[in-house]
């Protein structure tokens, strides 16, 4: 049988955003929400002014701690200690579903057994999170059977983000907090339709809807459908095309809306190996730090010049129309890879938007029941299979597809690079609340530049202290890497030994520092962990 991780594959909320305002616990954990997702902040604010209770776990003292009633202060890359922990103490404390265990689960006895080490002593040890305080989030959690939990990359982005993830997924079946409303488990999505990409097969190992390119009964339908012959092999990663890259192997490589020269870690190597490239291909609609380097740019349309869907994080499907020109040559996306299609000899000959949706809808029944005219004025999650159905605010509330699902006995690992003498500070990389991703967009406009547009690195008072650092001056992070220059910003908001820098400023480059080290299942790199060490400077020039 699979683990819930395995069949939640889409990365998608289990539960809609609405349903928030309907939880008596809200558990955050890896996600700065009110600055990274303020409009899904603002539905747990209102839910707890209904009477919900917080519980918010991140390194950081992150602006939703102000709301919450337990804060756990976690080390960096110590999440699964930390929800073992809290694992451990629900079964202790008799916590646990057992209607739900004995008629949707199976493998518990591997799990208590998984998990018999991680006594609140054992967890607070490792995490640093006060045992105390890791006894009170059990118990408010298991108590609940109307809880959800949230997280973001602050999860993820680690070597053992997979297992971060099947971490939480015990907390919610221990508990039988899903498949029922206001319940779940919810990642939320870093951009805007990151969830309709992968739902549309813009990832390795599947084609739209999820379908296993591997599977012959899949690969002979979408053969059929498209009229060509398809390969059963599963392709690269997007941090696998980059070693691939590196090491000569991969020659070309096609970005669409991406920055990698910015977003990837180690960005010293992703620069090297693009410039290993016999041939670079940037389609985008400003020129980045990545398209400076192609040798070709084909300029694409934003979203309010096209027509299309967007699939949002909670799963719906809803409609964008064109509301201004594009300026220039600019084209859509769609228009730029259909033609590109054509010259290669496959004709991809769409009519419209529409006409490629209607295609993703009998090609994916979770998709077939939802058309352009039923969108208009208000969108649909999916699954949503025929005409008349209204779509689906919550999975999995009739069981799961596969039958039982399997709890996960999740070993805890240490981050790939620890602090230590010669490296004493922790660096863990995020967002604010006014930049956004690699600054691309939020970057040209000048009110935001005005107020948020200087890089810097947050230090704890005592740190600073120690260190004769004040507030606003200059000083050099370096990793095992390379370096980067930036103002200190002394704030409550990170403890002794933990520094944070915000990833959006190219001017010093968050990523210069992080490390490439990857997560063995989902490829994913582990930005939120590396070692670095700081010293004072004058100025940015003094790092170059």
């Amino acid at each position: 049988m699979a683990s819930l991780a395995t069949i939640f594959g889409s990365g998608a909320m289990t539960n809609s955003i609405k349903e928030i305002e309907g939880m008596e616990v809200i558990f955050t954990i890896g996600s700065n929400t009110k600055e990274t997702h303020p409009v899904i902040a603002n539905r747990m604010l209102k839910a707890i002014r209904k009477g919900a209770r917080l519980i918010v776990a991140d390194p950081r003292k992150v602006p939703l701690v102000k709301f919450a009633e337990i804060f756990l202060r976690l080390r960096p890359g110590t999440d699964v200690a930390l929800l073992n922990g809290i694992a451990h103490v629900i079964l202790k404390e008799g916590l646990q579903n057992d209607e739900f265990i004995t008629e949707r689960t199976e493998r518990l006895e591997g799990l208590k057994k998984s998990i018999e080490a991680f006594t609140p002593e054992a967890a607070s040890k490792i995490t640093g999170v006060p045992k105390e305080d890791i006894i009170k989030a059990a118990l408010l959690y298991g108590g609940s059977r109307r809880a959800g939990i949230f997280y973001t990359m602050g999860i993820t982005q680690h070597t053992h983000g997979t297992d971060n993830v099947n971490a939480i997924a015990n907390l919610a079946l221990l508990t039988g907090n899903i498949g029922r409303e206001s319940t779940g488990i919810n990642p939320l999505r870093g951009q805007n339709n990151v969830q309709g990409a992968c739902d549309a097969g813009c990832l390795p190992n599947v084609y739209p809807g999820y379908q296993r390119v591997d599977m012959p009964m899949v690969k002979n339908r979408f053969q059929e459908a498209w009229k060509a012959t398809l390969s059963d092999k599963e392709g690269l990663k997007s941090t696998e095309m980059i070693k691939s890259a590196a090491e000569g192997k991969l020659k070309a490589l096609y970005i669409m809306g991406e920055n990698p020269l910015i977003t990837d870690p180690n960005i010293g190597h992703t620069t090297k190996a693009l410039e290993n490239l016999d041939f670079l291909l940037v389609q985008d609609i400003f020129l980045t730090e990545t398209a400076a380097l192609a040798d070709v740019v084909l300029p694409a349309t934003c979203f309010a010049e096209k027509n299309g869907t967007f699939i949002n994080t909670e799963r719906k499907v809803q409609l964008v129309r064109k509301a201004v020109e594009p300026p220039g040559e600019a084209r859509e996306d769609m228009r730029i890879i259909s033609e590109l299609s054509v010259r290669l000899g496959y004709p991809m000959n769409y009519s419209s938007s529409e006409a490629a949706f209607e295609e993703l809808g009998n090609l994916w029944p979770a998709l077939a029941g939802i058309s352009y005219s039923r969108i208009r004025s208000e969108g649909i999650h999916w699954p949503c299979p025929t005409k008349d159905h209204p779509g689906t605010d919550y999975l999995y509330k009739a069981g799961f597809p596969r039958g039982r699902v399997s709890f996960s006995a999740v070993e805890y690992i240490p981050p790939a690079e620890l602090a230590d003498d010669e490296y004493p500070f922790v660096l863990t990389t995020g967002r604010n609340l006014f930049q956004y991703h690699s600054g691309s967009m939020t970057r040209r406009v000048a009110p935001i530049e005005a107020h948020a547009g200087e890089p810097y690195v947050e230090i704890s008072a005592e740190d600073a202290s120690r260190l004769g650092i004040r507030d606003g001056l200059m000083i050099r992070v370096k990793s095992r890497r390379g370096q980067i220059g930036l103002k200190a910003l002394i704030t409550g908001r990170v403890s002794e030994g933990l520094l944070f820098i915000p990833m959006h400023y190219k001017e010093a480059a968050a990523n210069v520092l992080t490390s490439d080290a990857l997560d063995p299942y989902a490829k994913t790199p582990e930005f939120k962990v590396c070692a670095v060490k700081i010293e004072k400077i004058n100025s940015y020039e003094e790092v170059l």
